[in-house]
């Protein structure tokens, strides 16, 4: 079972890794611009820092659900490199959001883009199971004959 899930660990641990960076660059920018926790607000270098960590961290869930029900019902290979994308286009948000508002957008979408795709085929990963389960249709058999 291991053999079909390695990618998506892989992914996954990656994933985090991220996040930690994320959050070690707000830990940063706290020292940097002095201001101690809990307050959020500050020069706007550290609040735009601080938005795409917390932004960061309320997709990174929906981006695990997405990437192992991709994985598990469709397609291992696709669904990691799928996550692979997305972790880089979330990678080009942060910083493009350090730098500035405006050059976050371009990543933002993208990375969209990559969970609408992975969203899609969850969706049809799961229903072809629900379909060749319990109603006995092989759609596979369909699309091949």
């Amino acid at each position: 079972m291991l053999d079909q899930i390695h990618w998506l660990a892989a992914v996954t641990v990656l994933g985090v890794l991220e996040q930690a960076y994320f959050f070690l660059q707000v830990i940063y920018a706290r020292r940097l611009f002095g201001i101690s926790p809990p307050k959020i607000s500050g020069p706007p270098e550290f609040e735009r820092i601080f938005r795409a960590q917390v932004n960061s961290s309320e997709y990174f869930p929906i981006f695990l659900a997405l990437l192992w029900q991709a994985g598990l019902f469709f397609h291992q290979g696709l669904a990691a490199a799928l996550g692979l994308l997305y972790l880089y286009a979330r990678y080009c948000y942060f910083m493009g959001y350090k730098a500035s508002s405006s050059e976050r957008l371009a990543p933002i979408y993208f990375s969209a883009g990559v969970l609408w795709i992975l969203i899609a085929v969850s969706a049809l990963g799961i229903l072809h199971f629900f379909l060749s389960h319990y109603v006995g249709l092989n759609v596979l058999q369909f699309l091949t004959a």
